[in-house]
């Protein structure tokens, strides 16, 4: 008997050892959030998975259980782009089940209600802070701190197989990776990934069943190049200056040659008719940005913390209450509380400053264009939703569907509009590869953002398998 205590007491200290050094994978179920009245109405959990053998990246999460039926219905692993912008923003500003109150700041803690249109009414969503240095994640040496495209894909591949290793009863369903905006580089390669990984019999194996992808940016010869002709088709530029920029750009605005100055000129002429729009939504006012999203600057795209100077400078100051961005300095008040960080069970020490989107990550692109990734889903038959706010000028919706075009597969469901409540709430078409493009009338550069009940029921009949 003497022996086995021993034995016990060895294993016992060597857990200790484990979740002491952030080795382990930890997690911890939340019952009651700070700034929320009463019990949470559904099922959260946060915690941390350490990637890469060393796992000196640990990477943080918030999960919520479907509210329906968590045994069947389909899982998400959500990615909120920048790169750089925690779990946190697209669980409290676009499909999670909990916001903000938006009332003017008196000193109190922000508080937190239900949100009538959150996508864990239908599903069980995983939102991560990836890559490291996003959110609550963070690094245990210097050379971990830095990352790329394709470590984003590695680490996130490993961490879905990992989460699904600690909760195997999601083994069986259905699993959707979806994001927006910038995720549209990383996500489908992620994709890919799981998808190899499963012909490789890698475990656990994963119910992959395609992928969901809002305003993503793809490409900046379809991204870039659809700002003139969106901007034109939304009466922001004359007739004249259109067909001069055509013309002098020979319809290309990214690989410009600097020795074409009439070209220069006329694009200088067009920044000056967009400069005073609120690019996310440009029929919202411009205000204060609170914490900036991405913006593609004319030219090869950049790593977005080379282009953290440009959104200080648009205007550093506080948003008003009237902005939609106001929003955002509520969650720097609520997360900044000592006793929400103690509730979502944050590493003390781990991360001291926390950051909705932190443009200031040592992190390199290296996927050009993704399109090559969803050429080779095409091939393998993956299921795929690409939906795009029709007013968003960051990542327009005409270049978001020249690349669907391009990918040359036939239409099985042409252009037709989509309702919700008797209201046409968007247009869609479907093609023969299982992928369905769709926008979402009046939307910005998150769509849910700006039409949740609408993106609540596109993603519903999306993943239900109906007609949208």
């Amino acid at each position: 008997m003497a022996r086995i205590s021993k034995t016990m007491e060895f294993f016992l200290m060597l857990l200790v050892l484990l979740i002491g050094s952030g080795a382990a994978v930890s997690y911890s179920t939340i019952k009651y959030l700070p700034g929320f009245q009463g019990p949470l109405p559904f099922s959260l959990e946060t915690g941390y998975i350490g990637v890469d053998e060393s796992e000196d990246v640990q990477l943080f999460y918030y999960f919520v259980k479907s509210q329906r039926n968590a045994k069947e219905d389909p899982l998400l692993l959500w990615l909120t782009g920048g790169p750089g912008c925690s779990g946190l923003s697209g669980l409290l500003y676009e499909i999670g089940p909990l916001t903000f109150e938006v009332v003017e700041y008196n000193g109190s803690l922000p508080t937190l209600i239900l949100n009538p249109h959150s996508w864990t009414q239908v599903a069980s969503i995983i939102f991560i802070d990836i890559p490291v240095g996003t959110g609550f994640s963070y690094a245990q040496t210097q050379l971990a701190a830095y990352s790329t495209d394709l470590t984003q894909v590695h680490q996130a591949h490993l961490f879905l197989r990992k989460w699904l290793r600690d909760h195997p009863e999601f083994l069986a369903n259905p699993v959707y990776i979806a994001g927006d905006s910038y995720s549209g580089i990383t996500l489908p390669a992620i994709v890919q990934h799981i998808s190899n990984g499963n012909e490789k019999g890698t475990e656990p194996l994963i119910n992959l069943q395609g992928y969901i992808i809002g305003n993503p940016v793809t490409d900046s010869s379809f991204d870039t190049n659809s700002g003139v002709p969106f901007a034109h088709g939304m009466g922001l530029i004359s007739d004249e200056l259109f067909e001069s920029l055509k013309r002098s750009c020979g319809e290309d605005y990214v690989s410009i040659d600097p020795s074409n100055t009439e070209c220069l000129q006329y694009l200088q002429d067009f920044d000056k008719c967009r400069s005073e729009l609120q690019q996310g939504q440009i029929l919202e006012p411009i205000c204060g940005f609170a914490s900036p999203k991405p913006f593609q600057l004319f030219g090869k795209r950049r790593s977005l913390n080379e282009n953290s100077q440009y959104f200080l400078d648009i205007d550093p100051s506080i948003p008003s209450i009237g902005c939609r961005t106001y929003a955002y300095t509520l969650s720097y008040i609520w997360v900044d509380d000592r006793s929400v960080r103690q509730a979502l069970h944050i590493r003390e020490g781990s991360v001291k400053q926390w950051l909705r989107c932190n443009y200031g990550i040592p992190y390199a692109s290296d996927i050009p264009s993704s399109i090559k990734y969803h050429a080779y889903l095409s091939k393998k038959g993956y299921r795929s939703l690409i939906y795009s706010g029709d007013h968003d000028m960051i990542v327009p919706f005409l270049g978001t569907q020249g690349w669907v075009r391009s990918l040359n597969y036939s239409i099985t469901d042409d252009w037709r509009p989509w309702k919700v409540q008797g209201q046409v709430a968007g247009y869609t078409r479907t093609y023969s590869n299982r992928m369905t493009f769709a926008t979402v009338k009046g939307g910005g550069h998150t769509a849910p953002e700006y039409k949740p009940a609408e993106c609540l029921a596109m993603f519903k009949r999306w993943t239900n398998q109906e007609p949208l």
